[in-house]
């Protein structure tokens, strides 16, 4: 059996990951727009959103080079084939699926699946993953996360996603995480643009406080 292949996580300036749950096309490219312009870089749209494809090529049709786009609770080979095809870059899925990851990662895709226990996790990596969605994170904490880690390989991202906010990030960063899914506190649907910009602009601001910009990486 051959090995899985592995996108690595990128180094981002700040490893924040905006979920816009809900969406419409029509809200996509103004929210968006506001998010990449206040310094995220990396986009995931669930796909039980309203035709969320279609909000997904929007997003990588606006987005610079280097801000990842994609999809989250993604289930079926066919979600990750579409994903593909409309060229996201990212598959965040709510489970460990070997074949899901698998098919993510021979499509060349960062894949963040997730997970709550050791199991789960190791499952994970051995399938390829590129980084851990622990989720939801409010029912362990930070310092139940940073238990598990430790059994975990180097350079794997570990991500808090799941009543996170700005307001954790000291708690995690304590444990050493550095990574995470941010929904409700930055957007939900009919929110207008300019209140998720200055959402976002916050929590920027919240994360440069506590971890400080790192230079982004290229290749």
């Amino acid at each position: 059996m051959s090995a899985p292949i592995r996108t690595p996580w990128p180094t981002l300036r700040r490893s924040l990951v905006a979920i816009l749950r809900g969406i419409a096309p029509d809200e996509a490219e103004p929210v968006i727009s506001a998010l990449i312009e206040e310094g995220f870089e990396a986009i995931e749209i669930p796909l039980n959103s309203p035709d969320p494809f279609r909000s997904i090529a929007a997003a990588v049709k606006l987005a610079p080079p280097g801000v990842l786009i994609g999809a989250g609770t993604v289930l079926e080979i066919e979600e990750v084939d579409r994903l593909n095809e409309v060229g996201g870059r990212l598959m965040v899925s709510p489970n460990v699926d070997p074949v899901i990851i698998g098919r993510a990662g021979s499509h060349g895709m960062v894949t963040m699946p997730g997970v709550l226990t050791p199991t789960e996790a190791l499952l994970a990596v051995k399938a390829g993953a590129s980084g851990l969605k622990f989720f939801p994170a409010n029912l362990i904490g930070p310092t139940g996360i940073q238990a598990i880690s430790v059994v975990l390989p180097p350079g794997i991202a570990i991500g808090a996603v799941g009543g996170v906010s700005d307001k954790d990030f000291s708690a995690y960063a304590a444990a050493g995480i550095r990574t995470f899914g941010l929904g409700s506190s930055l957007y939900r649907p009919g929110l207008a643009a300019s209140e998720v910009r200055a959402r976002a602009r916050a929590t920027i601001a919240a994360y440069d406080d506590v971890f400080g910009e790192i230079p982004r990486t290229e290749g």
